[in-house]
């Protein structure tokens, strides 16, 4: 049984921009903390595991390890951790990549946005307490 009354968030993307909006649109949620963030794929990895987020969300094309290379990682060493890859490329690009690194959902930044609040109901919700 989980202690954690809202799910905890990591953040990943290489924009400040991205980034500063996220966590804005995150904190309005009640049901959600934003336990962290990082700019580049290898600092993603370190602070993953070291606050073992119940959610990462992440960037595809990011310095130093790539959003995949992030997810292959991170799915091999905390399997139950949802990730939502969040790219400014076409989601099909990402649909191909996310069943062979473990990506749970895949939305593309110029119209994901609209599908952002049912994709992290969607895997907040195959997460258990």
């Amino acid at each position: 049984m989980s202690l954690r009354t809202h799910k905890h968030v990591l953040v990943v993307d290489d924009s400040f921009t991205v980034r500063q909006s996220l966590k804005r649109y995150l904190s309005s949620r009640g049901d959600v903390v934003v336990c962290g963030e990082a700019v580049n794929g290898r600092e993603a990895v370190q602070r993953a595991m070291a606050l073992q987020p119940d959610l990462v969300l992440l960037d595809l094309a990011m310095p130093e390890l790539n959003g995949a290379e992030v997810a292959s990682v991170l799915k091999g060493a905390m399997p139950d951790t949802r990730i939502i890859l969040f790219t400014m490329y076409r989601e099909n690009v990402g649909k191909y990549l996310s069943s062979a690194v473990g990506i749970d959902v895949v939305l593309s930044k110029p119209d994901g946005g609209t599908k952002l609040a049912a994709a992290i109901d969607s895997a907040l919700d195959q997460i258990s307490d």
